[in-house]
C-alpha cells in the first residue's frame, strides 16, 4: 500500500494532469484498518507535495470520485477491495476526472511501485508530511444527485422498501435520501462490522437471504442492496425475482429515454445483454460496444452524450455523473422508474419483451487451470463453425471470444484477469434454447 502510494504521487509529480490542483482525494471502506490505510496513503501523498484530503469516515467508491471532480483534484486513492470476501483489501486510483486509472496509467504506476521497492526505498521512509485536511464529501455528492434523480416525483409516489446495506458505506447514503424523499425505508445491516457478518459482502442472491426473507413477511416495492464501496447493486422486484444488472442497465435506458425524454447514445460492455440494444432500437439510440471493464465505459461517457453506461457485474452510470460505478444512483433509478410507471419492474420488463423481444442471458464462472485455460484460449481463438445447432454468423474478440449466431442470440468464452477462472455468458430467445446452450458451453469447457 505504502509503495503504491509513493508510486502514484511520483507518476502524478511527473505527468501532471493539466488544469488540476496538487491535491489528492483519500478514502477507504469499512475493512480491517481502512481508516488507518487511508491516513498512511494520505501521509504519504502530504510528504511528495500534495494537499491531501481524507474523508472524515468510510465513503462509497461513486462518492470519492465525485469529490475527485468537485474539488478539482489531481486523483484519489480508495482503500477498498469492493465485493470480495472481507480478508482481502485493495487501492483504487481514480484519474482527475473521477475515472478509474485506464490500464497503460495502472502499468505505469506499477512500474514506477517496482523501481522504488528494487532502489533506495529508505529516502522515502523519513519525509515529513504537512497537516492533513479532513472534510465531508457526503452534501456536495447529494446536490449532485439532485441534479439527475426526480425526487419531487419520488415524494409524491411513496412507496415501501427494504436496502440491504451490507455494513458498507453505503448507510447514510441510499437510506437517507430515500426516507428523505419519505419512503417507508427497512435498512439492513447498516452498522459498522469489517467481517461483512461473516459473509462474502457481493449484493447477489445467495448472500442476501436475510432481505428476501423480509420481503415475503411485507409487501414492499423493491428490495435493494449495495455492496462494501457502493458501486455494485443488486435489485428484488416486489415478488422477490432478482432483477439482473443486464436488465436494470436496459429497464434504466428505456426509463430516461421514455420518461425522462434524455438523448444521446447507450454504451455497455462486449460481454453485456442485447436487450440493451433492443431498448435502443425503440427509441432510435445508438449502441457502442467496449471491451470488459468500467475504466473503457467511463472513456467513452466522457468523450460523447450517453444516457447510461453500463455492464452486466453491476457496475452502471448516467450522462451528467462521474464516469465510475454508483449503486446508489442505479438503486435510486429503479425507485424512481417504479415511481413512473406505477408498476413493478417485472411488468415494465414484460412490456419492453412485447416490443422488442423476449431475451434471457446467463453466466457461468468455471474454475479451470493454467494449464486448461491457455488450452481452451487455443481452442476458442480457432474459431466454432456452429453452436446450439446454428451457425456462427459472427466473432468478435474485442475481449475474449465472442460468437453471434442467425438469430440474433450469442456465446462468450472469456478468460478472467484475476482469478483462475473461465466465464461463460450466454444469451437466448426462450429459457429452453438457454438451457440447451448453457449445456453445450459447459462441455465446451469441461
Amino acid at each position: 500500500m505504502e509503495l503504491a502510494a509513493h508510486a502514484i504521487a511520483q507518476y502524478l509529480n511527473e505527468n501532471p494532469p493539466a488544469g488540476a490542483n496538487k491535491r489528492l482525494i483519500i478514502g477507504h471502506d469499512t475493512r480491517f484498518l481502512g481508516r488507518e490505510f487511508a491516513t498512511r496513503c494520505a501521509e504519504i501523498i502530504s510528504a511528495h507535495g500534495f494537499e491531501a484530503w481524507l474523508t472524515n469516515r468510510d465513503a462509497p467508491t461513486p462518492v470519492i470520485a465525485h469529490a475527485v471532480r468537485v474539488h478539482g483534484a489531481a486523483g484519489g486513492i480508495n482503500i477498498t477491495a469492493s465485493h470480495n470476501p472481507p480478508e482481502w483489501n485493495g487501492l483504487k486510483f481514480n484519474e482527475a476526472n473521477g475515472a478509474p486509472s485506464p490500464p497503460d496509467i495502472a502499468t505505469e504506476i506499477e512500474k514506477i511501485a517496482g523501481e522504488i521497492e528494487a532502489g533506495n526505498r529508505s529516502r522515502f521512509e523519513n519525509r515529513s508530511h504537512n497537516e492533513l485536511k479532513v472534510f465531508n464529501p457526503t452534501p456536495e455528492y447529494f446536490a449532485q444527485l439532485r441534479k439527475l434523480v426526480d425526487f419531487k416525483t419520488l415524494k409524491q409516489r411513496r412507496e415501501k422498501v427494504i436496502v440491504d446495506l451490507m455494513f458498507g458505506t453505503g448507510r447514510g447514503y441510499l437510506d437517507t435520501l430515500l426516507k428523505r424523499s419519505r419512503w417507508d425505508v427497512d435498512a439492513l445491516h447498516g452498522e459498522i462490522d469489517p467481517l461483512f457478518g461473516n459473509r462474502h459482502p457481493e449484493p447477489i442472491k445467495e448472500n442476501m437471504d436475510e432481505l428476501l426473507a423480509r420481503m415475503k413477511c411485507r409487501r414492499v416495492a423493491l428490495g435493494l442492496g449495495l455492496d462494501p464501496d457502493a458501486d455494485r447493486f443488486a435489485v428484488i422486484d416486489s415478488d422477490s425475482t432478482f432483477i439482473s444488472a443486464n436488465q436494470v442497465l436496459a429497464l434504466t435506458l428505456y426509463h430516461l429515454a421514455k420518461n425522462r425524454k434524455w438523448t444521446g447514445a447507450v454504451v455497455r460492455t462486449v460481454a453485456t445483454s442485447h436487450l440493451v440494444d433492443a431498448v435502443a432500437g425503440l427509441f432510435g439510440v445508438k449502441v457502442h460496444e467496449t471491451p470488459v471493464g468500467f475504466k473503457y465505459i467511463g472513456a467513452l461517457m466522457e468523450s460523447e452524450p450517453i444516457i447510461v453506461g453500463g455492464e452486466e457485474s453491476g457496475g452502471l452510470s448516467v450522462k451528467g455523473h462521474v464516469p465510475e460505478k454508483d449503486g446508489i444512483l442505479a438503486c435510486l433509478l429503479m425507485c424512481e422508474l417504479v415511481a413512473y410507471e406505477g408498476k413493478s419492474l417485472g411488468r415494465v420488463l414484460k412490456e419492453i419483451q412485447a416490443k422488442a423481444g423476449t431475451i434471457v442471458s446467463d453466466r457461468i464462472n468455471l474454475r479451470v487451470t493454467p494449464e486448461r485455460k491457455d488450452e481452451l484460449l487455443s481452442r476458442f481463438a480457432r474459431g466454432l463453425d456452429e453452436f446450439g445447432g446454428q451457425k456462427v454468423s459472427r466473432t468478435v474478440t474485442t475481449d475474449g471470444f465472442k460468437f453471434l449466431l442467425n438469430d440474433g442470440c450469442w456465446v462468450m468464452f472469456r478468460a478472467s484477469g484475476t482469478e483462475p477462472v473461465f466465464r461463460c455468458y450466454l444469451e437466448a430467445r426462450t429459457a429452453r434454447q438457454l438451457g440447451a446452450f448453457r449445456k453445450e458451453a459447459l462441455g465446451l469447457v469441461q
